[in-house]
C-alpha cells in the first residue's frame, strides 16, 4: 500500500493570533451587523443591509460631491485663538491642537469653490471630528466669508451641515456667530442665487438655530438628528415623553420642517438638478 503524503508540520496550524490591523472592520450603528471598512468605503459608508448613513469625512465629501474632489480651499488661514484663556481641566489650545491632529483640519469647516457637474458653486462642509463640528469665532468668520465671497462671485452656495452646536469655550465670542452668519445669508439673497443647505446627522444647537434651516431648499440625510436642545434635554427639562423619532429627518419631513431627505447616494444628482432648476439653467 503507498504511504500517504506527509502532514503539514503541527507548527503550520498555530493557535497564534494574528492582527488584522485597526479599522478593518466596523460594527454598524444602525443593524449591528459587522462591515468591513473597504465596503463601507465603496457604499460611501452607508449600511447595504440596513441603509444606515455612517459619518464620512471632507475628504469623503469632496469625493462623493465635487468634480474631481477638487476644492479651491477659502480661508484657512483664518486660524483660532484663545480669548477667554479657557480652562476646565484641559487648556482650549490643548483642545484645539488634539482636534487639528485627530481630524486632518485646521477647523471645524472647510470652504471654497467648487464645481457639481459643471457648474461652479460656493461649497462649505462642516467637519464633525474636529470638537464635534462646533462654531466658534472661525468657524462663524469662514461661514460669513463663504457667504461674502459667493455675493461677489454671483455664485450658488451648498453648505453641508453637522455640528454639535456653538462652542462654549468662547462663550459669547461664539454665540454671536449666529447672527453674524445669517447676516451675510441675508445680505447673499440680494444676488439672487440659490442657498442649498443639507443637514447630516446630527445637526444641532447654535448651527441648527441659524444658517442650517435657511436654505432656499433645506436637503437632509435620512434617519438624522435635526434640532436646538437634543430629546433627552428636553424629556428631563418637560419632563414628558416625546413622540417616537421626534428631530429625527422623518419627522421634520412629515411636520413641514425640511424640504427633501435624500440618500447619500442620490446626493450629488439631487443637488444638480436643483442647482439646475434654482439657477436658470446656466452654469
Amino acid at each position: 500500500m503507498s504511504s500517504l503524503p506527509d502532514k503539514t508540520p503541527a507548527q503550520s496550524f498555530s493557535n497564534e493570533k494574528r492582527s488584522l490591523g485597526k479599522g478593518v472592520f466596523k460594527k454598524c450603528g444602525g443593524c449591528g451587523s459587522v462591515l468591513t471598512a473597504e465596503a463601507l468605503s465603496d457604499s460611501w459608508h452607508v449600511c447595504s443591509g440596513c441603509g444606515y448613513h455612517h459619518p464620512m469625512t471632507p475628504a469623503d465629501w469632496r469625493r462623493l460631491l465635487l468634480d474631481g474632489a477638487s476644492l479651491e480651499r477659502w480661508e484657512d488661514h483664518v486660524a483660532p485663538g484663545d480669548p477667554l484663556r479657557f480652562d476646565d481641566g484641559k487648556s482650549y489650545r490643548d483642545r484645539l491642537e488634539r482636534a487639528k491632529k485627530q481630524s486632518g483640519q485646521t477647523e471645524a469647516i472647510e470652504v471654497g469653490r467648487g464645481q457639481i457637474d459643471g457648474r461652479r458653486v460656493a461649497y462649505g462642509c462642516y467637519v464633525f471630528s474636529f470638537m464635534g463640528g462646533s462654531m466658534g469665532s472661525v468657524v462663524g468668520e469662514r461661514v460669513t466669508r463663504l457667504f461674502e465671497r459667493a455675493t461677489l462671485e454671483r455664485l450658488p452656495v451648498v453648505l453641508l451641515h453637522a455640528s454639535g452646536g456653538a462652542r462654549m469655550q468662547e462663550g459669547i465670542l461664539s454665540l454671536m456667530q449666529m447672527a453674524k452668519s445669517v447676516a451675510a445669508l441675508s445680505r447673499f439673497r440680494s444676488v439672487k442665487k440659490p442657498y442649498i443647505s443639507v443637514c447630516l446627522h446630527p445637526t444641532t444647537g447654535g448651527v441648527a438655530a441659524s444658517t442650517a434651516l435657511l436654505g432656499d431648499v433645506n436637503i437632509v440625510e435620512p434617519n438624522a438628528l435635526i434640532g436646538f436642545a437634543g430629546p433627552r434635554v428636553i424629556e428631563s427639562t418637560l419632563r414628558t415623553t416625546l413622540p417616537e423619532g421626534f428631530q429625527r429627518s422623518e419627522f421634520l419631513q412629515s411636520h413641514g420642517m425640511i424640504d427633501r431627505i435624500v440618500p447619500r447616494a442620490e446626493m450629488k444628482s439631487t443637488l444638480s438638478t436643483l442647482l439646475g432648476h434654482l439657477s436658470g439653467g446656466r452654469a
